[in-house]
């Protein structure tokens, strides 16, 4: 019987080697249309008070407020990005625009709700203000969102939506980012051919490298096609050495395990260090991990198994949180919450298992509801389709019951 030389580790142990062996990448200049997603790498301060003048938070009129109720005036009439030439003296009002700057002499605003244009045939018109205001109402003071030299964003924050207006709102046209990963894809396997291409005798379609091109562009990597390499030595490392050379992890499917056309792990060792070759979980016992040094760089190498399930369920255990480590997130690890099973589910005597499921919230029962996607072979790459959840179920024997509460690690939105 032939013996594995590599010692089988747990999950967390060999999650624990990957997160050490992974480091952020060198920060980087990008265009703001290009930072969303990004981690940042310094922190970013206002230049100057936000908003930069007293401003208007309702169209109406700009009055001092000790006048009180009665009909005056109007002066004159601010609009948006154009300030005021003249002074709002007592007695006197302004129509004034929303976001418009508060003229000279004025200290509140009496929204338009709260006053009547009089009728006049005499020039200046009349405002009838029918209601007293306090002093600063429906005004929006200098500086009280940003203070000028404020940090706006610290270091190490994601950036969505809400944080490039922010970075907008300072002036930052280009901003300093932890740079999206590159990551490699190589099929390995003599049987594999093209997707658009007949089957021929003993030939499979390949289509780990598809999914994995489109899972690595989900979770925020740059993805770089490798294609297929046939079971040779020599093929295979001359395509290892093009994925090392040009990005940061180096993904491939195929060619983990103990026959003897499964040549990953031993190139593995000779490009570099092979960190863990078998994982105690079910499925993907036999995911490798390796680091080799190219370009001056550190690469991360994952030797992920063949059959489409396995691969698709260690990218998520493994390479995202390292993917997410090279992008500096703070916390890489997958998102994890508790749910309780729609159905009772077997467990596994030898290995945890991580079980492909669909997680809903249930509002009667306050809690996420876990149903399974099915038949959990791993090579049904149907069991991944609609699941957004892999439930870390423990090892032993028997089953849980419907209603047991489990582990559920995140893959996709809720």
């Amino acid at each position: 019987m032939t013996k594995s030389p590599y010692p089988m580790l747990s999950v967390e142990e060999a999650l624990a080697v990957v997160l050490a062996q992974s480091q952020p990448l060198p920060p980087v200049t990008q265009p703001l249309t290009a930072a969303r997603g990004a981690i940042l790498a310094s922190d970013i301060t206002a230049p100057e008070p936000l908003p930069p003048f007293p401003a208007s938070t309702k169209d109406g009129y700009a009055v001092v407020s000790a006048d009180g109720p009665g009909a005056y005036p109007l002066v004159g009439e601010v609009t948006a990005g154009a300030p005021a030439d003249f002074e709002v003296a007592p007695g006197t009002v302004a129509y004034i625009a929303t976001g418009a700057p508060l003229p000279a002499g004025a200290d509140a605003v009496v929204m338009i709700e709260e006053t009547e244009k009089l009728e006049t045939r005499s020039a200046p018109a009349q405002i009838h203000i029918k209601t007293q205001v306090q002093p600063g109402a429906d005004v929006r003071p200098l500086g009280v969102d940003v203070q000028a030299g404020q940090t706006v964003l610290a270091a190490g924050e994601r950036l969505d939506a809400a944080e490039i207006g922010l970075l907008a709102t300072a002036g930052v046209v280009d901003v300093p980012i932890y740079p999206r990963p590159k990551v490699a894809v190589l099929s390995t396997g003599d049987e594999l051919i093209e997707p658009g291409n007949p089957l021929g005798p003993g030939q499979i379609r390949d289509s780990n490298r598809a999914m994995l091109l489109a899972a690595i562009d989900a979770v925020g990597g740059e993805p770089l096609d490798l294609g297929i390499s046939g079971d040779s030595q020599q093929a295979l490392n001359a395509r290892v050495q093009t994925g090392l050379a040009q990005a940061d992890i180096l993904l491939t499917s195929g060619g983990v395990s103990m026959g003897d056309l499964d040549l990953v792990k031993p190139l593995l060792e000779h490009a570099g260090t092979v960190h863990f070759g078998r994982v105690r979980m079910k499925p993907g016992k036999p995911v490798t991990f390796a680091t080799a040094d190219a370009q001056g760089c550190r690469r991360l190498v994952f030797g992920l198994p063949g059959n489409p399930v396995s691969s698709l369920v260690t990218f998520y255990l493994f390479a995202v949180p390292a993917l997410r480590k090279l992008a500096a997130w703070r916390d890489p690890r997958l998102r994890q919450v508790q749910a309780r099973l729609a159905q009772p589910l077997p467990l596994d005597a030898y290995r945890p298992e991580f079980h492909r499921a669909t997680l809903h919230w249930d509002g009667e029962q306050s809690c996420f509801v876990a149903a399974s996607t099915g038949s959990q072979a791993s090579s049904r790459l149907l069991s991944m389709r609609t699941a957004n959840a892999l439930l870390a179920l423990p090892q032993r024997a028997g089953s849980l019951p419907t209603g047991a509460a489990v582990d559920a690690l995140l893959i996709g939105d809720l």
